[in-house]
This record gives structure tokens, sequence and C-alpha cells, in this order.
């Protein structure tokens, strides 16, 4: 899993721009392996729902049945 040390916001980099340039982001990506864009998505996930890697998932509110 990512850790905070691994990331961080650089919140001077950010400005507004058009779809096109915000899409042309994406060749960056391309040049990461699988395991570094996985690490990547974890972090960001676990920022925006406040949570830890090691945060149990709290199963009272799943549930499972057979549809049938």
């Amino acid at each position: 899993m990512a850790t905070p040390k691994k990331y961080r916001l650089d919140k001077t980099a950010f400005k507004a721009q058009t779809f096109e340039e915000a899409d042309s982001h994406y060749g960056s990506w391309e040049n990461k392996t699988t395991k570094e864009r996985l690490d990547a998505a974890s972090y960001l996930i676990c920022m925006a729902f406040r949570v830890k890697p090691s945060t149990k998932l709290d199963r009272v509110v799943f549930s499972k049945r057979k549809h049938g």
C-alpha cells in the first residue's frame, strides 16, 4: 500500500485548464508500472475516504443473499 510520505499534494501546481489540457496528462501515467499506478490509486482512495490501508472493513453494513 502507498504511504503518505511517498506522495505529496503540491497545491501550487494547480491551474484552470481546458479538458484537452487536463487530458494530456494521461501520457505520463503510461510510463509508470502497474504497481506504481495501483499505489497512487490506493493512496488517492485512502485520502478521499479518510481511511488507512490498515482500516478494517465494517461488515455490519454488508450482507449477501441468493438471487433466484
